[in-house]
Protein backbone atom coordinates (compact mmCIF):
# COMPACT_ATOMS: atom_id res chain seq x y z
CA UNK A 1 0.00 0.00 0.00
CA UNK A 2 1.06 3.56 -0.71
CA UNK A 3 0.41 6.73 1.28
CA UNK A 4 -0.10 9.76 -0.92
CA UNK A 5 -0.69 13.36 0.05
CA UNK A 6 -1.59 16.72 -1.47
CA UNK A 7 -0.14 19.24 0.99
CA UNK A 8 -1.57 22.75 0.90
CA UNK A 9 -1.45 25.80 3.10
CA UNK A 10 -5.16 25.55 3.90
CA UNK A 11 -5.94 21.84 3.67
CA UNK A 12 -4.12 18.57 3.21
CA UNK A 13 -5.52 15.44 1.58
CA UNK A 14 -4.01 12.11 2.65
CA UNK A 15 -4.93 8.84 1.00
CA UNK A 16 -3.93 5.18 0.83
CA UNK A 17 -3.71 3.48 -2.57
CA UNK A 18 -3.38 -0.12 -3.67
CA UNK A 19 -1.08 -0.21 -6.75
CA UNK A 20 -3.13 -3.07 -8.17
CA UNK A 21 -6.34 -1.02 -8.03
CA UNK A 22 -4.74 2.14 -9.38
CA UNK A 23 -4.81 5.90 -8.78
CA UNK A 24 -8.50 6.46 -9.40
CA UNK A 25 -9.79 4.67 -6.34
CA UNK A 26 -8.10 5.30 -2.97
CA UNK A 27 -8.59 2.65 -0.33
CA UNK A 28 -8.90 5.37 2.31
CA UNK A 29 -8.84 9.17 2.14
CA UNK A 30 -9.17 12.00 4.63
CA UNK A 31 -8.98 15.80 4.43
CA UNK A 32 -7.25 17.69 7.24
CA UNK A 33 -7.07 21.43 8.05
CA UNK A 34 -3.32 22.02 7.67
CA UNK A 35 -3.06 24.88 10.16
CA UNK A 36 -4.29 22.75 13.07
CA UNK A 37 -1.18 20.54 13.00
CA UNK A 38 2.35 21.40 14.04
CA UNK A 39 3.85 19.30 11.25
CA UNK A 40 3.06 16.83 8.51
CA UNK A 41 4.57 14.11 10.69
CA UNK A 42 1.99 14.86 13.39
CA UNK A 43 -0.81 14.64 10.85
CA UNK A 44 0.55 11.38 9.42
CA UNK A 45 0.76 9.86 12.90
CA UNK A 46 -2.95 10.43 13.32
CA UNK A 47 -3.78 9.20 9.81
CA UNK A 48 -1.69 6.01 10.06
CA UNK A 49 -3.51 4.94 13.23
CA UNK A 50 -6.56 4.21 11.09
CA UNK A 51 -4.61 2.43 8.32
CA UNK A 52 -4.43 -1.29 8.99
CA UNK A 53 -2.15 -1.99 6.05
CA UNK A 54 1.58 -2.38 5.41
CA UNK A 55 2.89 0.81 3.82
CA UNK A 56 5.70 0.31 1.29
CA UNK A 57 6.19 3.82 -0.16
CA UNK A 58 4.87 7.37 0.19
CA UNK A 59 4.60 10.37 -2.12
CA UNK A 60 3.63 13.93 -1.23
CA UNK A 61 2.85 16.84 -3.49
CA UNK A 62 3.70 20.11 -1.74
CA UNK A 63 2.43 23.62 -2.47
CA UNK A 64 5.90 25.12 -2.54
CA UNK A 65 9.37 24.58 -4.02
CA UNK A 66 11.14 21.28 -3.32
CA UNK A 67 14.91 21.68 -3.05
CA UNK A 68 17.42 19.12 -1.74
CA UNK A 69 14.65 16.77 -0.56
CA UNK A 70 13.11 19.53 1.53
CA UNK A 71 10.08 21.75 1.03
CA UNK A 72 8.50 24.73 2.70
CA UNK A 73 4.76 25.03 2.27
CA UNK A 74 3.75 28.46 1.04
CA UNK A 75 1.46 30.13 3.62
CA UNK A 76 2.31 27.51 6.29
CA UNK A 77 5.14 27.21 8.82
CA UNK A 78 5.90 23.56 8.06
CA UNK A 79 9.32 22.43 6.87
CA UNK A 80 8.88 19.08 5.14
CA UNK A 81 11.94 16.83 4.98
CA UNK A 82 12.09 13.57 3.09
CA UNK A 83 14.21 11.75 5.70
CA UNK A 84 12.01 12.89 8.58
CA UNK A 85 8.87 11.66 6.82
CA UNK A 86 10.53 8.35 6.05
CA UNK A 87 11.37 7.84 9.73
CA UNK A 88 7.82 8.76 10.75
CA UNK A 89 6.51 6.07 8.39
CA UNK A 90 8.85 3.33 9.57
CA UNK A 91 11.67 3.84 7.08
CA UNK A 92 9.74 3.46 3.81
CA UNK A 93 10.94 5.34 0.68
CA UNK A 94 9.38 8.81 0.40
CA UNK A 95 9.06 11.02 -2.68
CA UNK A 96 8.53 14.79 -2.49
CA UNK A 97 7.02 16.60 -5.45
CA UNK A 98 6.05 20.19 -6.10
CA UNK A 99 2.23 20.38 -6.34
CA UNK A 100 2.40 21.38 -10.01
CA UNK A 101 4.78 18.49 -10.58
CA UNK A 102 2.11 16.28 -9.04
CA UNK A 103 -0.55 17.60 -11.42
CA UNK A 104 1.80 17.16 -14.38
CA UNK A 105 2.56 13.54 -13.48
CA UNK A 106 -1.14 12.72 -13.71
CA UNK A 107 -1.74 14.28 -17.13
CA UNK A 108 -0.75 11.21 -19.22
CA UNK A 109 -3.31 9.19 -17.23
CA UNK A 110 -6.27 11.57 -17.49
CA UNK A 111 -9.33 10.38 -19.38
CA UNK A 112 -11.55 12.36 -21.76
CA UNK A 113 -14.07 12.95 -18.97
CA UNK A 114 -11.32 14.62 -16.91
CA UNK A 115 -10.78 17.33 -19.51
CA UNK A 116 -12.60 20.14 -21.29
CA UNK A 117 -10.93 21.10 -24.55
CA UNK A 118 -11.18 24.80 -25.31
CA UNK A 119 -8.98 24.66 -28.41
CA UNK A 120 -8.47 21.38 -30.28
CA UNK A 121 -5.33 22.38 -32.16
CA UNK A 122 -2.96 19.75 -33.56
CA UNK A 123 -1.04 17.89 -30.86
CA UNK A 124 2.48 16.76 -31.78
CA UNK A 125 3.26 13.24 -30.55
CA UNK A 126 5.76 13.34 -27.68
CA UNK A 127 5.82 17.14 -27.85
CA UNK A 128 6.48 19.09 -24.66
CA UNK A 129 3.45 19.79 -22.45
CA UNK A 130 2.79 22.97 -20.45
CA UNK A 131 0.80 23.12 -17.20
CA UNK A 132 -0.42 26.39 -15.73
CA UNK A 133 -2.67 26.38 -12.69
CA UNK A 134 -4.32 29.44 -11.15
CA UNK A 135 -5.61 28.45 -7.73
CA UNK A 136 -4.75 30.23 -4.50
CA UNK A 137 -1.42 31.00 -6.19
CA UNK A 138 -0.24 30.56 -9.77
CA UNK A 139 1.65 27.35 -10.45
CA UNK A 140 3.52 26.42 -13.59
CA UNK A 141 5.25 23.22 -14.71
CA UNK A 142 6.08 21.38 -17.88
CA UNK A 143 6.68 17.86 -19.17
CA UNK A 144 9.14 16.46 -21.69
CA UNK A 145 9.38 13.05 -23.34
CA UNK A 146 12.48 11.13 -22.23
CA UNK A 147 12.22 8.37 -24.81
CA UNK A 148 9.94 6.05 -22.83
CA UNK A 149 7.60 8.30 -20.83
CA UNK A 150 6.81 11.89 -19.95
CA UNK A 151 8.92 13.40 -17.19
CA UNK A 152 7.57 16.31 -15.13
CA UNK A 153 9.63 19.41 -14.37
CA UNK A 154 8.41 21.82 -11.66
CA UNK A 155 9.05 25.55 -11.74
CA UNK A 156 8.24 28.74 -9.88
CA UNK A 157 7.23 30.48 -13.10
CA UNK A 158 4.21 32.10 -11.46
CA UNK A 159 6.60 34.44 -9.64
CA UNK A 160 8.28 35.94 -12.71
CA UNK A 161 7.73 39.60 -13.57
CA UNK A 162 4.26 40.49 -14.79
CA UNK A 163 4.63 41.82 -18.35
CA UNK A 164 1.61 44.00 -19.21
CA UNK A 165 0.03 43.74 -22.64
CA UNK A 166 -1.89 46.81 -23.73
CA UNK A 167 -2.74 50.08 -21.98
CA UNK A 168 -5.11 48.63 -19.35
CA UNK A 169 -2.57 46.11 -18.12
CA UNK A 170 0.10 48.81 -18.12
CA UNK A 171 -2.16 50.89 -15.87
CA UNK A 172 -2.60 47.81 -13.69
CA UNK A 173 1.16 47.41 -13.31
CA UNK A 174 1.52 51.08 -12.37
CA UNK A 175 -1.25 50.60 -9.79
CA UNK A 176 0.32 47.45 -8.33
CA UNK A 177 4.01 48.41 -8.25
CA UNK A 178 3.81 50.90 -5.34
CA UNK A 179 1.86 48.33 -3.34
CA UNK A 180 4.07 45.29 -3.85
CA UNK A 181 7.37 46.43 -5.34
CA UNK A 182 7.81 43.27 -7.37
CA UNK A 183 4.64 42.48 -9.31
CA UNK A 184 4.58 38.83 -10.36
CA UNK A 185 2.00 37.03 -12.47
CA UNK A 186 0.71 35.43 -9.27
CA UNK A 187 -0.20 38.92 -8.00
CA UNK A 188 -2.60 39.39 -10.93
CA UNK A 189 -3.53 35.87 -12.07
CA UNK A 190 -4.55 33.72 -9.11
CA UNK A 191 -7.01 33.51 -6.25
CA UNK A 192 -4.90 36.00 -4.31
CA UNK A 193 -4.58 38.15 -7.42
CA UNK A 194 -8.23 38.44 -8.46
CA UNK A 195 -9.10 40.94 -5.69
CA UNK A 196 -6.14 43.05 -6.85
CA UNK A 197 -7.73 43.29 -10.30
CA UNK A 198 -11.04 44.26 -8.73
CA UNK A 199 -9.40 46.95 -6.58
CA UNK A 200 -7.58 48.33 -9.62
CA UNK A 201 -10.78 48.67 -11.65
CA UNK A 202 -12.58 50.19 -8.68
CA UNK A 203 -9.74 52.67 -8.14
CA UNK A 204 -9.77 53.60 -11.84
CA UNK A 205 -13.25 55.05 -11.43
CA UNK A 206 -14.38 53.57 -14.72
CA UNK A 207 -16.90 51.21 -13.17
CA UNK A 208 -19.44 51.68 -10.42
CA UNK A 209 -19.59 49.26 -7.51
CA UNK A 210 -23.16 48.27 -6.59
CA UNK A 211 -23.93 48.60 -2.88
CA UNK A 212 -25.09 44.98 -2.67
CA UNK A 213 -21.78 43.76 -4.10
CA UNK A 214 -19.70 45.79 -1.63
CA UNK A 215 -21.87 44.46 1.20
CA UNK A 216 -21.30 40.86 0.10
CA UNK A 217 -17.54 41.41 -0.26
CA UNK A 218 -17.27 42.99 3.19
CA UNK A 219 -19.11 40.06 4.76
CA UNK A 220 -16.70 37.37 3.57
CA UNK A 221 -13.07 36.43 4.15
CA UNK A 222 -12.73 35.35 0.50
CA UNK A 223 -14.18 37.80 -2.04
CA UNK A 224 -13.37 35.62 -5.05
CA UNK A 225 -16.56 33.52 -5.12
CA UNK A 226 -18.61 36.70 -4.75
CA UNK A 227 -16.82 38.47 -7.61
CA UNK A 228 -16.86 35.43 -9.90
CA UNK A 229 -20.54 34.68 -9.22
CA UNK A 230 -21.52 38.29 -9.96
CA UNK A 231 -19.48 38.16 -13.17
CA UNK A 232 -20.89 34.85 -14.38
CA UNK A 233 -24.44 36.01 -13.69
CA UNK A 234 -23.84 39.36 -15.40
CA UNK A 235 -25.03 41.29 -12.37
CA UNK A 236 -22.21 43.83 -12.02
CA UNK A 237 -20.07 45.29 -14.80
CA UNK A 238 -17.08 45.76 -12.49
CA UNK A 239 -17.12 42.04 -11.68
CA UNK A 240 -17.46 41.13 -15.35
CA UNK A 241 -14.53 43.35 -16.28
CA UNK A 242 -12.45 41.93 -13.42
CA UNK A 243 -12.95 38.42 -14.73
CA UNK A 244 -12.35 39.53 -18.32
CA UNK A 245 -9.03 41.09 -17.29
CA UNK A 246 -8.09 37.91 -15.40
CA UNK A 247 -8.84 35.74 -18.46
CA UNK A 248 -6.82 38.04 -20.71
CA UNK A 249 -3.78 37.90 -18.40
CA UNK A 250 -4.07 34.11 -18.04
CA UNK A 251 -4.25 33.70 -21.82
CA UNK A 252 -1.17 35.84 -22.28
CA UNK A 253 0.91 34.01 -19.68
CA UNK A 254 -0.25 30.59 -20.94
CA UNK A 255 1.00 31.65 -24.36
CA UNK A 256 4.29 32.83 -22.84
CA UNK A 257 4.83 29.47 -21.14
CA UNK A 258 3.96 27.65 -24.36
CA UNK A 259 6.62 29.55 -26.29
CA UNK A 260 9.28 29.12 -23.59
CA UNK A 261 9.11 25.33 -23.73
CA UNK A 262 7.61 25.00 -27.24
CA UNK A 263 4.66 23.04 -25.85
CA UNK A 264 3.53 21.40 -29.07
CA UNK A 265 2.02 18.55 -27.02
CA UNK A 266 -0.57 20.88 -25.52
CA UNK A 267 -1.34 23.23 -22.67
CA UNK A 268 -3.30 22.12 -19.60
CA UNK A 269 -5.02 24.62 -17.31
CA UNK A 270 -5.19 23.27 -13.75
CA UNK A 271 -6.02 24.75 -10.37
CA UNK A 272 -9.37 25.55 -8.84
CA UNK A 273 -10.31 28.58 -10.93
CA UNK A 274 -10.44 27.41 -14.60
CA UNK A 275 -13.24 24.82 -14.14
CA UNK A 276 -15.38 27.52 -12.52
CA UNK A 277 -15.01 29.99 -15.40
CA UNK A 278 -15.27 27.66 -18.39
CA UNK A 279 -17.70 29.92 -20.32
CA UNK A 280 -15.19 32.79 -20.17
CA UNK A 281 -12.27 30.55 -21.15
CA UNK A 282 -14.21 29.16 -24.12
CA UNK A 283 -15.10 32.66 -25.31
CA UNK A 284 -12.78 34.21 -27.94
CA UNK A 285 -10.84 36.51 -25.56
CA UNK A 286 -8.69 33.78 -23.96
CA UNK A 287 -7.41 32.32 -27.23
CA UNK A 288 -7.00 35.78 -28.75
CA UNK A 289 -4.51 36.72 -26.05
CA UNK A 290 -2.98 33.23 -26.02
CA UNK A 291 -1.97 33.44 -29.69
CA UNK A 292 -1.13 37.17 -29.77
CA UNK A 293 2.63 36.62 -30.03
CA UNK A 294 3.46 38.41 -33.25
CA UNK A 295 5.50 36.28 -35.64
CA UNK A 296 4.83 33.14 -33.58
CA UNK A 297 1.04 33.38 -33.55
CA UNK A 298 0.75 30.71 -36.23
CA UNK A 299 2.61 28.20 -34.04
CA UNK A 300 0.40 28.95 -31.04
CA UNK A 301 -2.78 28.52 -33.09
CA UNK A 302 -1.84 24.84 -33.55
CA UNK A 303 -1.33 24.13 -29.82
CA UNK A 304 -4.21 22.27 -28.09
CA UNK A 305 -5.51 23.84 -24.88
CA UNK A 306 -7.40 21.83 -22.23
CA UNK A 307 -8.90 22.54 -18.82
CA UNK A 308 -8.35 19.84 -16.17
CA UNK A 309 -11.70 18.99 -14.58
CA UNK A 310 -10.45 16.26 -12.23
CA UNK A 311 -11.34 17.60 -8.76
CA UNK A 312 -8.19 16.22 -7.11
CA UNK A 313 -5.66 16.44 -9.89
CA UNK A 314 -2.64 16.93 -7.58
CA UNK A 315 -3.52 13.93 -5.39
CA UNK A 316 -4.25 11.83 -8.48
CA UNK A 317 -0.94 12.81 -10.08
CA UNK A 318 1.05 12.06 -6.93
CA UNK A 319 -0.66 8.65 -6.76
CA UNK A 320 0.21 7.98 -10.42
CA UNK A 321 3.84 8.82 -9.69
CA UNK A 322 3.94 6.64 -6.55
CA UNK A 323 2.39 3.68 -8.35
CA UNK A 324 4.89 4.02 -11.18
CA UNK A 325 7.78 4.11 -8.70
CA UNK A 326 6.35 1.08 -6.90
CA UNK A 327 6.12 -0.91 -10.12
CA UNK A 328 9.69 0.08 -11.07
CA UNK A 329 11.18 -0.81 -7.67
Amino acid sequence: MLIVGDIGGTKTALAVYDPEIGARQPVKKKIYPSGKYASLEAMLKEFVKDVDEQITQACFGVAGPVLDDQARVTNLSWVIQKDSLSRALGGVPVWLLNDLGSIANGIPFLEDSDLETIHAGESVEHGAIAVIAPGTGLGEAFMTWNGTRYQAHPSEGGHVDFAPSGPTQLELLNFMAPRFGHVSYERVCSGTGLPNLYDFLLYSGKYEEPDWLREHIDQTDDPNPVIVKAALEGRAEIAEQTLALFVSILGGEAGNLTLKILATGGVYLGGGIPPRILPQLKAPAFMETFVAKGRFSEILEKVPVHVILHPEAALFGAACYAIEMEHNS
